[in-house]
């Protein structure tokens, strides 16, 4: 019998209109573990390196995380898995809501999707009945509406829905996948419309088996409490009425300007204001006391919802307040545009018209209120009409593609993506690390253990460690004792940071938790359900496999290091590990430089940021390093300059 996992994978070629269930290998979860860790295994084995993510070759994988299903609480994000057009790299994205769990009671761990629908297609999955059925009739639809549409022809509203809107549909770069509440962005939502693939509705009706039920539930109720007690009323991210971090350390408009100083007690109180008087409510995933969304009802537009950062990225862009993203959001969730690269695309292009480079030719009838401006460029990105289909492609291509100097308006992106326009001083070495060794799109999806900054006096820190059960080793709490200046911390520490940090969200991304409740939550006190010293319980208990500590660890070493041996055979090396220039204002080179060496030596990689063959054979990868001694990977690595020649070249 299967624990936790249900065993079976959903195979569906969209080419042929063939649908199979096939029986998956136990040894995949006992080394992957699932969710990404598996889907990576996959791509690894199923996706060639020179295969085009718009290549019917290319796959797309819906996983359900390992916990899901199970009773464990906040376990509901489904990772959806792809090679990315924007970045010709592995996708990594999360998304919230019921998917995941529904799919597993479905009976399916994961859905695997090649090929390419002849016509719009959605896929119906209820229990053992799966059908590819025709979706013309919703071509254009938005998201929602798409989801409504659906259960409407289905009579059931307990069906799950995702859905692409008109950008993935038109294959826009920034096109998510949206799902009630939640969304999956920055890489699938475009090879999901390449494959004609508008949605995926899921119902489900059966178990779960247990490997130990009660001891499992038990456990889970002790966490279910915490979580529901950790943050009071709803969740910290949802209220989020002082949000001057934002504010005062991110850049407004094109990643260029910081507006310390723009936060006050008075715009706190108007945007309280506002909010609550357009709230709905505060929403959950699938079972999950927290609170996470505010929904919001915004006069003459759809209902949307967001937590934390999503409602301030428009308005940021767009130098203006709360009251222009609220306007907004909802019309770029419909048309499922993700609100993290969005915003930055709109303002580089208007940027570049202020600039001259681009023009009235280019821009025709553009508007001269920067409100109107952000609608306009949003419809011709979305339909991919005039320089609308080169911005589609996001902030790098496109400024490659309008050329004339549009290079230099290039301020935000690392490995061609758009990451967060933060705006600080001096620099704060892991940070550097996770931007710039970082595989998961954005640093949301590595940082998150380890604090941000030091607090400012010993006591303080002294109060923290106390109450810091999550860290896996000693060290780290006397590393955050002696941490008085963020810039100030040895490489040592900071290699291990990050470590931990990615070490968290791989797991968490494998066994299908929120990181609100583990992995992200950590760096704001230090008091979360979720953490390295009592995960192995929690899977041995679901799954019966005999799990500890190191063993956990092991896994988490595995899973990541095969997502860099993805990448790397896809052409990544040391040359793309850099920062965006402008995210910090005092940089030094050759810190940096040895800095990037000290990790690639700590994680076991050579100076490129190759894995090394010892290194691969010691955790279970050893088709890995058959594959890169075939292709000659380290022998063509070897004629690079090392210690960052090659990147101080190009820097030049």
């Amino acid at each position: 019998m299967r624990y936790a996992e249900t065993g079976v994978n959903l195979e569906v070629d969209l080419s042929r209109g063939n649908i199979e269930k096939v029986e998956t290998d136990p040894r995949d979860m006992e080394l992957y573990l699932g969710g990404q860790g598996v889907a990576a295994k996959i791509l690894w084995d199923r996706v060639p390196p020179d295969v085009d993510p718009f290549s019917p070759d290319n796959i797309l994988i819906f996983s359900a995380g390992l916990l899901h299903g199970t009773p464990v609480p906040g376990a509901n994000r489904v990772a959806v898995n792809t090679f990315s057009p924007q970045t010709n790299f592995m996708a990594h994205s999360m998304m919230g809501g019921f998917l995941g769990p529904e799919l597993k009671y479905a009976g399916y761990d994961r859905v695997v999707i090649r090929g390419k629908a002849p016509d719009l297609v959605y896929l119906w999955i209820n229990n053992d009945e799966v059908e590819i059925r025709d979706a013309g009739h919703l071509k254009g639809k938005g998201c929602t509406e798409t989801g409504d549409l659906i259960k409407q022809e289905l009579k059931d509203d307990k069906v799950q829905v995702a859905a692409i809107g008109l950008a993935g549909e038109n294959r826009v770069y920034m096109a998510s996948i949206d799902h009630g509440h939640a969304s999956a962005a920055r890489g699938p939502g475009p090879v999901m419309g390449d494959k004609g693939l508008k949605a995926i509705a899921v119902r489900g009706t059966k178990d779960i088996n247990i490997a130990r039920p009660a001891e499992l539930f038990e456990l889970c109720m002790r966490f279910h409490k915490k979580i529901a007690e950790s943050d009071g009323c709803g969740d910290w991210m949802a209220v989020d009425e002082d949000d001057s971090f934002h504010h005062n350390n991110f850049a407004w408009g094109n990643a260029r300007v910081r507006r310390k100083g723009f936060w006050s007690k008075e715009l706190e109180e108007r945007w309280r204001r506002l909010k609550y008087d357009h709230m709905d409510r505060q929403t959950s995933c699938y079972n999950c006391p927290k609170r996470c969304r505010n929904v919001i009802s915004w006069p003459g537009r759809k209902r949307f919802a967001y937590k934390c950062y999503a409602k301030d990225t428009y308005h940021m862009a767009a130098f203006r307040e709360l009251d222009f993203s609220y306007d907004i959001v909802g019309v770029a969730q419909e048309y499922g545009l993700d609100s993290y690269s969005t915003p930055q695309v709109i303002a580089f292009a208007i940027e570049l018209y202020e600039a001259g480079i681009l023009t009235d030719q280019d821009l025709p009838g553009f508007p001269p209120d920067v409100r109107d401006r952000f609608y306009y460029l949003l419809e011709k990105i979305v339909r991919r009409e005039g320089v609308g289909d080169k911005l589609a492609n996001g902030v790098y291509w496109a400024a490659r593609q309008i050329g004339k100097g549009a290079e230099e308006y290039d301020h935000n992106t690392t490995k061609k993506f758009e990451q967060i326009p933060i705006k600080l001083g001096k620099l704060n070495p892991p940070y550097f690390l996770m931007i710039a060794t970082g595989e998961k799109m954005a640093i949301t999806q590595i940082e998150g253990s380890f604090p941000q900054d030091p607090l400012p006096t010993r006591e303080e820190r002294e109060a923290y460690v106390r109450r810091w059960e999550a860290v896996p080793d000693e060290k780290f709490k006397k590393w955050f004792l002696e941490w008085e200046k963020r810039h100030e911390i040895s490489n040592e520490a900071s290699c291990a940071i990050t470590d931990w940090n990615e070490a968290m969200h791989y797991l968490d991304d494998s066994l299908g938790l929120c990181g609100f409740v583990s992995s992200f939550r950590g760096q704001f006190g230090g008091d979360v359900a979720y953490h390295m010293n009592n995960m192995p319980q929690i899977v041995s208990l679901a799954t019966g496999m005999d799990l500890d500590k190191e063993g956990l660890w092991r896994n988490f070493q595995r899973i990541r290091t095969l997502v860099r041996a993805i990448n790397v055979r896809r052409g990544l090396r040391r040359k793309d590990e850099r920062p965006p220039e402008d995210h910090w204002a005092v940089r030094d080179y050759e810190f940096e430089q040895k800095l990037l060496d000290d990790y690639y030596e700590f994680k076991g990689w050579d100076k490129q940021g190759i894995p090394k063959k010892e290194t691969l054979d010691e955790l279970d990868l050893g088709y890995v390093a058959e594959d890169f001694e075939g292709r000659g990977i380290w022998k063509e690595a070897e004629r690079v300059p090392p210690e960052g020649a090659s990147a101080e070249k190009e820097k030049n």
